[in-house]
């Protein structure tokens, strides 16, 4: 089974994550968030990865510690669970539509963590949730696990949906690129030999 579990504990966020690559999207998320939670229930289920997280941060503050903590205990689950990365798909995209939002994202695991984010966010705020986290969120996940995401907002007027895009669409493309290629199981998917 290619799981992993994350505890984080600082001055800041106490965090406890465990995520199974192979699940059925079963979840329990408890981020002190409720946008948060919503975002991160659409990423498992549409990942189809188990996801259990459960963070006790500074929400009296705002909530940026907690989204970037929890994304960067995201990203070490993630790194963790695909251990050597044999016979991984390694690249998927996809162009996701979530109303009028057309959202556009991109991946490469390659042991290379970058995001590449143009999403254009009309809002500030999406309830409590100031919006600039969503990049914040990806960035951390991103440079934790080495993956290279590319997140392009092709249309769009309503923050909700679009931000709502980009983790239903994240989680689709990881979880092709996750998946395993078995004719060629016993391999890492790369000219070095190693990711």
């Amino acid at each position: 089974m290619r799981e992993a579990k994350i505890e984080r504990a600082t001055k800041e966020t106490d965090i406890k994550l465990s995520l199974n690559l192979d699940g059925k999207g079963e979840n329990e998320i408890n981020t002190g968030c409720g946008f948060l939670d919503h975002m991160l229930t659409l990423f498992s289920r549409h990942s189809r990865m188990d996801l259990n997280v459960y963070c006790k941060g500074d929400t009296d503050v705002d909530y940026h510690h907690t989204a970037e903590d929890i994304a960067i205990c995201l990203g070490k689950a993630i790194k963790d669970a695909l251990g050597e990365k044999k016979g991984i798909e390694r690249y998927a995209d996809i162009i996701l539509p979530m109303d009028e939002a057309l959202i556009l994202c991109a991946i490469d695991i390659s042991g290379r963590g970058g995001l590449y984010y143009t999403l254009n966010i009309p809002s500030y705020r999406v309830g409590d949730f100031d919006t600039e986290l969503c990049e914040e969120f990806f960035e951390a996940l991103a440079r934790e696990s080495g993956i290279t995401i590319h997140l392009k907002s092709l249309a769009g007027t309503n923050s909700h949906h679009i931000i709502e895009g980009a983790f239903k669409a994240f989680g689709r493309v990881l979880k092709t690129a996750v998946s395993i290629d078995e004719k060629f199981k016993d391999e890492i998917p790369s000219t070095k030999g190693v990711i």
